[in-house]
């Protein structure tokens, strides 16, 4: 079944007031990934575009890289964890099956007054988790949100499965939300899913399907596992598609589009993706040949690495793009 869910900013519409990222330290190059799984630099580098992600210490996990990220973000909208009325994390790794991941940034934060729970879009999370910040805003005055997307993958790659291992890292990042004089902030927002294609990405085992059993580990259920090549295709058959239109949705001439931020699945496929948009005038922004596909945090990561140098110009329209497991698109337009 395929669900959609279109909004647009009411009488305060909610922008985005600060952004924030966070990369762990350790640099993992080609070479270091690949020679487990049977290939090398320019094997990868050709396939994928990637030549190096950063993977989380050992003493770090998701929540503390969000945290980072969302810390990052109050900064820059010069706000503290007391003005934040709202936290989303999107990630498909959390610390721990329960708590919320959510509800241990709001403590690593401080933000006592925050409401706090995680969403799971898997790489589209971040856009889901956006939409569902702006709808929480549209109407309570002076309320923000923070909205994060974190994943650590490097803890649920199989080291000898070049379809993935080769293609993850880690990181955060995160947005502040929050009212926007009229005619900027985010103009609508699209999520898709689409449920018959399930069965593309996934980790078989730790869930009530399947627990994590001695066997289970043995055969590897642990891991996670993406049918690389089917995943691709989807994004090229239904993406560029849906991205018209929703432009067309939203009285959007894509010329008018000057920024897109899109998840960093993959370099090539970003290629093949930009060209099939059919925005004239955009920038298509890249971050996944220094990070790689870093999950719901791509969108995000990317995003405040175009903010901090200055790349987006007040009042340029940004299409926001991510596409992953379920499988979820999620599209959010956004006047700077």
């Amino acid at each position: 079944m395929r669900t959609v869910i279109t909004g647009r900013a009411g009488p305060a519409p909610a922008g985005i007031l600060g952004t924030g990222s966070y990369l762990p330290e350790r640099e993992v190059g080609n070479d270091d990934v690949g020679r487990p799984a049977g290939v090398d630099h320019e094997w990868i580098l050709g396939r994928t575009g990637i030549r190096t992600r950063r993977w989380a210490a050992p003493t770090e996990a998701t929540s503390d890289l969000a945290a980072t990220a969302g810390s990052r973000a109050l900064e820059q909208a010069g706000l503290t964890a007391a003005d934040i009325d709202l936290i989303v994390v999107a990630t498909s790794t959390p610390d721990h099956p329960q708590p919320p991941t959510a509800t241990l940034v709001q403590a690593k934060l401080g933000a006592t007054g925050a409401t706090a729970f995680d969403l799971n879009a898997v790489c589209s999370g971040f856009v889901f988790a956006l939409g569902t910040a702006e709808r929480f805003l549209a109407g309570r005055e002076g309320s923000r949100a923070l909205v994060i997307g974190a994943d650590v993958y490097s803890r649920i790659l199989n080291p000898t499965d070049r379809r993935t291992t080769i293609l993850f890292g880690d990181g955060a990042g995160a947005v502040v939300a929050g009212a926007v004089p009229h005619g900027s902030g985010v103009l609508a927002h699209r999520l898709i899913s689409n449920g018959d294609h399930a069965d593309l990405i996934g980790v078989p085992g730790g869930g009530s399907r399947a627990p994590l059993t001695v066997d289970a580990i043995t055969a590897g259920d642990q891991y996670f596992t993406m049918k690389g090549r089917a995943v691709r295709d989807y994004v090229a058959t239904h993406v560029p598609g849906l991205v018209r239109q929703f432009l067309a949705d939203s009285g959007v001439d894509p010329a008018q589009v000057r920024h897109v931020v899109p998840h960093q699945a993959n370099g090539r496929m970003l290629d093949d993706l930009a060209a099939d948009l059919g925005l004239p005038q955009a920038i298509v922004h890249r971050t996944v040949d220094r990070f790689g596909n870093t999950g719901a945090a791509s969108v995000p990561i990317t995003l405040d690495a175009a903010v901090r140098a200055g790349q987006i110009e007040r009042g340029e329209l940004v299409l926001l793009v991510a596409f992953g497991g379920g499988m979820a698109v999620g599209m959010s337009l956004v006047r700077w």
